[in-house]
């Protein structure tokens, strides 16, 4: 089992000895206990890789992909509302709760990797849709993102049980 390590304070990710440049949150890091809904930080804390979402026509799963993965569709959200009982699920919009759109016009989720963050049973307000996604050089709004070359590079490391430690 490996692990990808991400120093927030010196905005690196490191993994398969290798580091690169990577965006944390624009409000920084926090202790994955202080993680509020809509707070713009990034738990700190080891979290399980899930699965890979792929945007049809901007991105293709790279040789080697062990995780599991899936196309993202039009109307593919993730549930963001801490009234919703789907809170940091997946759902499809149009959907009566608030939702983020995981299909976008920029780049940011052409590839999402859903982290283990808040989902073992998800805690309504303790953070949702945190994410290890593309980077357009700017703070996320929670997640930990990197250049879409170097995560697609990535990919085809990682295994099933294979983590990563946000410090």
């Amino acid at each position: 089992m490996s692990a990808i390590r991400v120093d927030t304070m010196a905005r690196t990710l490191s993994a398969f000895d290798r580091a690169m440049p990577c965006e944390i949150g624009r409000a920084g890091a926090c202790a994955a206990e202080d993680k509020r809904e809509g707070d713009g930080r990034t738990p700190l804390g080891t979290y399980r890789l899930r699965t890979v979402l792929f945007r049809p026509g901007r991105a293709v799963p790279p040789l080697g992909l062990r995780l599991p993965w899936r196309w993202v569709r039009e109307r593919d959200g993730w549930s963001d509302d801490v009234a919703d009982p789907l809170y940091n699920r997946p759902v499809v919009h149009p959907w009566p709760f608030s939702a983020e759109r995981l299909w976008r016009a920029d780049g940011l989720y052409d590839v999402i990797v859903t982290l283990g963050h808040n989902d073992a049973p998800p805690v309504a307000g303790l953070g949702s849709a945190i994410f290890l996604h593309c980077s357009e050089a700017r703070p996320t709004e929670g997640c930990v993102a990197v250049a879409k070359p170097e995560l697609l590079a990535l990919l085809g490391e990682i295994a099933p049980g294979d983590t990563i430690e946000i410090s």
